[in-house]
C-alpha cells in the first residue's frame, strides 16, 4: 500500500495538533513547534525516505540489467501461474 506524501503531512499534523490537545487538557507544556518547523521535520522526513528508497530500489542502467530485470519479471509470471494451477 502506497500512501502520498499529502496523506501522510495531513496525518502527521493531525497527530501532533491531538498530542497538543491533550497536553493542554492535562495542564502539561504544549509542544513547542511552529508550523514552519513541522513542516521542515516532514519534508526532512520524505527527503530522507525518498533518498533511502531511491538508494535501495534496483535502478537498471545499462541494457543487460533490463534485459535482467525483464527475464527476471517473466519468472515470476511464470511461478505465479504454476502455483494458481496448483491451488
Amino acid at each position: 500500500m502506497k500512501i502520498s506524501a499529502g496523506t501522510a503531512a495531513r496525518t502527521i499534523c493531525l497527530a501532533l495538533a491531538l498530542i497538543n490537545q491533550l497536553l493542554t487538557v492535562f495542564g502539561k507544556k504544549v509542544i513547542p513547534f511552529a508550523d514552519d518547523d513541522i513542516y521542515t521535520v516532514v519534508s526532512a522526513v520524505f527527503t530522507i525516505g525518498a533518498s533511502a528508497a531511491a538508494w535501495w530500489k534496483n535502478n537498471s542502467f545499462t541494457e543487460a540489467a533490463r534485459t535482467a530485470d525483464e527475464l527476471l519479471k517473466i519468472e515470476k509470471q511464470q511461478r505465479k501461474a504454476e502455483k494458481k494451477k496448483e491451488g
